[in-house]
């Protein structure tokens, strides 16, 4: 089976930070055409600063302008499982593929708690949820036993790894291993292709937004079974991140990346960071150098 890309789609705003939908269609075309998938209403997608109506807007636009020419993941997470419950039945008359629901933050979870929000959702819905775990985002972490409970949940079909440690990303390949069915989409950018080759179904990678074509030509290289190409395109992807992320708050440094090859993306709603001329011409630079400028 081909393993996948999905993009976590940035959300783009007008100048007085209401949602731009337009270049948020054009930001999803751009992607299918490069050979990716979307998920939205992620960590990159500003998803924290989006109102409820405005999830639900968002998610419509977006599979309306993919056609059926892709997938859809999206997510539902919030703080409480009300919430969480509401939005999962929004996108699950819309119709996606996949629900995405990222561990509560704020509010502190024991495993047990966990289990119940991931359980509760899973119940209420015919999508297939996905896991989504970022601990440094939200301060609960989705532990590999629980994922192991979890998984043999009729309607969890897997999990979105964003915890950066390859051991945990190891530990989840294992649940995989062992309950069929169950797929770890992993989120660091720089591991695409060690998760690939260890039993991944594919990568949801913010990183994408910048850089499409690459990110692409990784997972098109390894379902062809040219591993030589896949690593040199893996190269320039983990060296891209390195210089850009050395900058910044990784999601601000994506985001800016690509307002800066095209301003119809706009800035992040306040109070994200705003950008100076300086680290502009940072980025730039960078850019220039692989050849995205």
């Amino acid at each position: 089976m081909s393993k996948q890309a999905f993009v976590a789609l940035v959300t783009c705003f007008n100048d007085d930070e209401t949602i731009n939908y337009e270049a948020t269609r054009a930001q999803v075309r751009r992607q299918v055409d490069a050979g990716n998938n979307i998920m939205c209403a992620g960590t990159n997608g500003d998803f924290s600063a989006l109102t409820f109506e405005e999830k639900v807007r968002l998610t419509e636009e977006v599979v309306d302008e993919v056609g059926g020419r892709a997938k859809v993941i999206v997510n539902a997470g919030m703080p409480a499982t009300f919430e969480t419950l509401k939005l999962a039945h929004e996108f699950d008359r819309i119709g996606v593929d996949g629900i995405a629901v990222i561990t509560p933050f704020f509010i502190a979870c024991t495993q047990d708690g966990l289990v119940r929000h991931f359980s509760t959702v899973a119940d209420a819905v015919k999508t297939p949820v996905y896991l989504y775990d970022i601990p440094a985002r939200t301060q609960n972490h989705i532990e590999p036993e629980t994922a192991r409970t979890l998984s043999r949940h009729g309607n969890i079909a897997g999990i979105k790894d964003s915890g950066g440690a390859k051991e945990t990303l190891e530990a989840y390949l294992e649940v995989a291993k062992d309950v069929e069915g169950f797929e770890v989409y992993s989120g660091p950018d720089h591991l695409v292709l060690w998760a690939l080759q260890n039993g991944a179904a594919g990568c949801i990678s913010g990183l994408g937004n910048a850089m499409p074509n690459v990110l692409a030509g990784i997972l098109a290289a390894f379902n062809s079974g040219d591993i030589a190409e896949a690593k040199r395109q893996q190269a320039i992807y983990s060296a891209f991140r390195t210089d850009l992320y050395a900058l910044g708050f990784a999601p601000a440094m994506v985001k800016r990346s690509l307002y800066l090859q095209d301003a119809s993306v706009g800035a992040s709603r306040q109070p994200a960071l705003l950008p100076n001329k300086e680290q502009d011409a940072q980025i730039e630079e960078i850019l220039r150098r692989y050849e995205l400028l």
